[in-house]
């Protein structure tokens, strides 16, 4: 009696699925792209200069703000990375400003002439916070 009902299960099952793969696709494929317009270069540094110069910005909307540019396929202008670390010294956040730093050289990647670029455009802005670089406290060699 159990075989004769699993081998109709069976039978019910192939003919099922034999059917499923015999009909043709109803649904024809598109693309779904976004109706938006796309954002400039100049827009999107904007937008991040803005978030990260927002005076009551707080520790959590700064790592916020850090994680979601960091997700991005890019290294952040200089422009936008000072705005973070002025953002990080008025919440007097050290370890976070010397992370943002960490961040950009490890986005860099094989670009070994960005890292230095970004360093060197943000050199005034480090003296003027007293924020030293992972080179400076020794924690390239960790």
């Amino acid at each position: 009696m159990l075989a004769a009902a699993a081998a109709f299960l069976g039978r019910s099952a192939a003919s099922g699925l034999r059917a499923a793969v015999r009909r043709p696709a109803a649904v024809a494929h598109a693309r779904c792209y976004s109706h938006g317009s796309q954002e400039s270069d100049e827009e999107f540094d904007a937008r991040w200069v803005t978030y990260f110069n927002k005076p009551d910005i707080d520790a959590w909307e700064l790592r916020k703000g850090i994680n979601t540019l960091v997700g991005y396929d890019l290294v952040p202008e200089p422009k936008i990375i000072d705005s973070a670390l002025r953002a990080c010294r008025r919440l007097n956040d050290f370890a976070s400003a010397v992370r943002i730093l960490e961040v950009v050289k490890d986005k860099a990647g094989p670009h070994k002439e960005i890292y230095p670029y970004v360093i060197q455009e943000l050199r005034p802005t480090l003296s003027e916070l007293g924020i030293s670089t992972p080179e400076e406290l020794g924690l390239d060699k960790a």
